[in-house]
């Protein structure tokens, strides 16, 4: 069964910097796509970033320039290097492992990790 595990969430003062990680299990998941999203009070979950088996990167807009994406070796473990932080990042950030089969697409969800940025 796949699990997901994630670390590194806590608090931090604005311009400060936090390191999240996502470990998962149950699959190798050579070609899936492994996502941080999060989501703020009253906010819908957003995706903050991506990055597919071939190293292809996507950012949100808000943290383009700060937050940095990288896939650790084995495709196992993915870290969000998150910094310059500011309060607006405070969140419940999650990570997600997205893949297609031939029966079609799955996603599955970590737990959930508290960032708290105070100013």
């Amino acid at each position: 069964q796949v699990q997901l595990a994630e670390s590194g969430g806590g608090l931090a003062q604005t311009g400060e910097s936090l390191r999240l990680s996502c470990t998962t299990s149950g699959s190798s998941f050579s070609f899936a796509v492994i996502g941080w999203y999060r989501q703020a009070p009253g906010k819908q979950r957003e995706l903050v970033a991506s990055i597919g088996s071939f190293g292809r990167i996507n950012y949100a807009d808000s943290v383009k320039g700060r937050f940095t994406i990288s896939r650790a070796n084995a495709k196992n473990t993915v870290v969000l290097q998150m910094n310059s932080l500011k309060p607006e990042d405070t969140a419940v950030y999650y990570c997600n492992v997205h893949v297609n089969t031939f029966s079609g697409p799955s996603d599955y969800w970590g737990q959930g990790t508290q960032v708290t940025v105070s100013s």
